[in-house]
């Protein structure tokens, strides 16, 4: 049995989608084949908030699965909607890698030493509000594209490659901002000038983390439950899920349901375990960074449904600070 793989196209996708289905194969003893899907995301223009949010990076996969075009699906979390899509399951959740966003500035420069006025490019309103909040002198630029003509923006960086400027868009931003796993799995570190610590910024519900996604039918068969599989995909995708993951990734993405918040909602949310408690840390920006409210809860429940109660009580929380009022929640 060749076990079939859906991704993105993208370099960063091919990358971490290869990674999983090392293995995947590893584990399982089976060959795995990659297919490459085109997703909206890959063909449309501007704004990911102004087109339907991180979904459409999603769909495509998710309409492969459904056609049985492929077997598997490998997205990044911070992708995928936090509703339910009919006939599929998150059958896994690899270890989580660093959760921070990092910049990545000329002259290896630090947020704290850009000059006034530099301009900062980020294609996220969650990055853009929590910038403008603990930089509010910057000239803060939406920007698109993989995360090599992202880093071919700022001119100096190193490993910048030539292939990846885009004409006018060259060297003309002073720092861009990027996740850190992403740059780790293709190996750009180098580029990064500094860690944004949590406490400055943190990260998207599910940032650090990636999400294989399966035919319900195919996925890992819970205690207690006729549905779903004891195959040998089955057996794979629950070896290589991390509960620990699982648990902080159930709780980001339950307070961002809870908030019915999407990618044009300026949330950060990071939850952890350490020792008997799931930690989570939560804040909800306006999008100019005037204003914000953030909270932090725990919980000794080390369940899903204690996770997701986590996410909901925090998400509460926040409404009842005024979250709603600062951020059009709703609309996104």
């Amino acid at each position: 049995m060749t076990v079939r793989i859906g991704t993105r196209a993208s370099k960063l996708a091919l990358t971490q989608t290869q990674q999983t289905a090392d293995q995947l194969a590893a584990v399982g003893g089976f060959p795995v084949e990659l297919v490459h899907i085109r997703t909206d995301g890959d063909v449309l223009t501007g704004p990911l908030s102004q087109m339907g949010g991180t979904g459409v990076f999603v769909a495509a996969l998710r309409d492969a699965l459904l056609q049985d075009a492929c077997d598997v699906a490998v997205h990044s979390l911070k992708d995928l909607p936090v509703g339910p899509a009919l006939g599929l399951s998150l059958a896994a959740t690899p270890k989580r890698v660093d959760v921070r966003d990092v910049l990545c500035a000329r002259d290896g420069l630090t947020l704290a030493q850009l000059p006034a006025g530099a301009t900062v490019g980020t294609g996220s309103p969650r990055r853009a509000a929590q910038l403008r909040a603990a930089r509010p002198d910057l000239d803060i630029r939406d920007i698109r594209g993989n995360v090599d003509t992202r880093l071919g923006r700022v001119p100096g960086l190193p490993g910048n490659a030539t292939d990846a400027v885009v004409p006018g868009k060259s060297g003309d931003l002073d720092a861009v901002v990027l996740a850190a796993a992403g740059l780790h799995r293709i190996g750009r570190l180098d580029a990064v000038s500094e860690y944004l610590d949590p406490d400055v910024m943190l990260p998207a519900a599910g940032q650090g983390s990636l999400a294989i996604e399966c035919r319900t039918a195919d996925a890992p068969r819970k205690a207690g439950s006729t549905e779903g599989s004891q195959g040998v995909l089955a057996q794979a995708l629950a070896a290589v899920d991390d509960p620990d993951t699982r648990l902080a990734v159930t709780a980001e993405r339950a307070l961002l349901a809870r908030l019915e918040a999407g990618c044009a909602a300026p949330v950060g949310a990071y939850a952890y375990r350490k020792g008997s408690l799931l930690h989570l840390d939560a804040v909800v920006c306006a999008v100019d960074g005037t204003a914000s409210v953030r909270d932090k809860k725990a919980t000794d429940g080390l369940t899903e449904v204690g996770a997701t109660l986590l996410g909901i009580e925090l998400a509460e929380a926040l409404l009842a600070a005024g979250a709603a009022d600062i951020a059009d929640l709703t609309a996104s």
